[in-house]
């Protein structure tokens, strides 16, 4: 999985092989904290944790439980990111020196979200998870500002894409289940209301991405993929008790497809500057 980006003629730094090490180990931790957090090891599923604040059924902004499933193809494609910037011909290659620390950040800031949200420290949790949707945007932009040389890059780019449209919609999702757990809007005639704003707010971020990264159809497209897929579920998991509301379905699907239709629309625009 070389690239072309790979600066093969330069001889690897002291810096490069402790990247490319602490890469792997970052890739390990972040899969066996996600392991951890889904029962295994004697740890409690998320859903379960900090008294179930952050399950599928605890807030009006809470993906149906199937949405979750998109973990599953972020961590994997995180183990392929962290074995290919490891391999001896990517050890100086300028886009992985220029991306991978951003990745291991963001691989450690998810191991310990799972570990403050399994210690019930909902408020912590909302701490780390906007941490990592700031260190996730840096390398969404970085991403961008470098066009992909060959297939490591491209599977970088999809997914970091996934990553940062996944935790887009899940740092929505925390701040509501932090806002329900400390008792404001949690119920009434106005949680209809702001749940709608939110959604605007996610539909606007989602154009945001894909207006900055027009013409980088690898990154842009699974960003508006990823907030698509978690919005829909926000849509599917209001036909049904407790939370269940049309008009919040309705605004979570009209979301989804601003954010899908946004991305593709962005990934055949073509940048000024490349």
């Amino acid at each position: 999985m070389q690239t072309a980006t790979a600066a093969t003629t330069a001889r690897p730094e002291t810096s490069d092989r402790a990247r490319q090490v602490l890469v792997l180990v970052g890739a390990v931790l972040a899969i066996g904290g996600a392991a951890f957090g889904s029962g295994a090891f004697g740890g409690q599923q998320v859903a379960d944790a900090a008294g179930g604040a952050l399950s599928a059924d605890a807030t009006p902004i809470a993906p149906a439980t199937p949405a979750f499933s998109i973990w599953s193809l972020i961590y994997l494609g995180l183990a392929v990111v962290a074995v290919a910037q490891a391999l001896p011909g990517q050890a100086t290659s300028p886009r992985f020196r220029a991306t991978a620390w951003w990745v291991l950040a963001s691989m450690l800031l998810n191991a310990a979200w799972i570990g403050v949200v399994q210690a019930g420290w909902l408020a912590a949790s909302l701490l780390v998870i906007l941490v990592l949707l700031a260190v996730l945007a840096r390398l969404f932009v970085v991403l961008v500002r470098m066009p992909p040389r060959g297939v490591a890059d491209v599977v970088t780019d999809v997914t970091v894409g996934l990553y940062l449209g996944w935790v887009s919609v899940a740092t929505l999702a925390n701040v509501t289940a932090y806002l329900t757990d400390a008792g404001v809007g949690a119920r009434g005639p106005a949680v209809t209301g702001w749940s709608v704003v939110v959604l605007a707010a996610a539909a606007a971020l989602a154009v945001g991405y894909a207006m900055h990264g027009r013409g980088r159809a690898s990154v842009v497209l699974p960003v508006g993929a990823a907030m698509a897929w978690g919005l829909a579920w926000i849509g599917v998991g209001r036909q049904s008790p407790p939370f269940e509301d049309g008009v919040v379905a309705l605004a979570a699907f009209a979301a989804a497809v601003v954010a899908l239709g946004s991305a593709v629309v962005a990934s055949v625009v073509r940048r000024r500057h490349t």
